[in-house]
């Protein structure tokens, strides 16, 4: 997510598949093969896709996302066109979801976040991009924005990048945008 000053989750196992295949994955079939690559039952990936619109925010999202209303808002994922408008949807409204499918490369590679600020025609200097990963971090700092990162299960930062704000969740952000 991304608030301009004035996803969800991929597995690593299909970002590694999808760059070293010749043809790309069909956008739905990469959870699957990247379940099996790491273990687990490809019904389980299967019920996953299924259910993938009942997915709910974290608690802090939808009250730190009322506060955003008079930011352009917008989202880029590694999901489907399909899967990344069910995952929003849950979350609130926002003025695009950019997908991996879409800007054809998964992140971190730096190309969806630039097709995110192409699309809605934002200056990467004006944008704070919100990171729910270390990966976006380095892949949003490559698009050359500022990153605050909502590090939820307080993972090592990464070794490419720095945000300037990283927090357990969303509720500093509000300060952020306001200081």
């Amino acid at each position: 997510m991304v608030a301009v000053r004035g996803c969800r989750r991929r597995p690593r196992a299909g970002h590694a598949l999808a760059r070293r295949s010749a043809v790309a994955p069909s956008r739905e079939t990469v959870p699957s093969v990247a379940a099996g690559v790491v273990g687990i039952e490809r019904s389980k990936a299967d019920e996953l896709l299924a259910r993938w619109g009942e997915s709910a925010p974290w608690p802090d999202v939808p009250a730190v996302l009322a506060h955003l209303n008079s930011y352009t808002k917008f989202i880029v994922t590694n999901c489907s066109e399909r899967l990344g408008a069910l995952a929003a949807a849950r979350a609130g409204t926002f003025d695009l979801v950019m997908t991996a499918e879409r800007a054809g490369a998964y992140k971190p590679d730096p190309r969806p976040y630039r097709a995110a600020l192409d699309a809605l025609t934002l200056h990467r200097k004006r944008v704070l991009f919100v990171a729910g990963s270390a990966h976006d971090v380095g892949g949003a700092s490559r698009a050359g924005m500022d990153v605050y990162w909502a590090n939820r299960g307080r993972v090592p930062p990464p070794t490419d990048a720095k945000a300037i704000r990283e927090e357990e969740d969303l509720r500093g952000l509000p300060g952020v945008l306001e200081a």
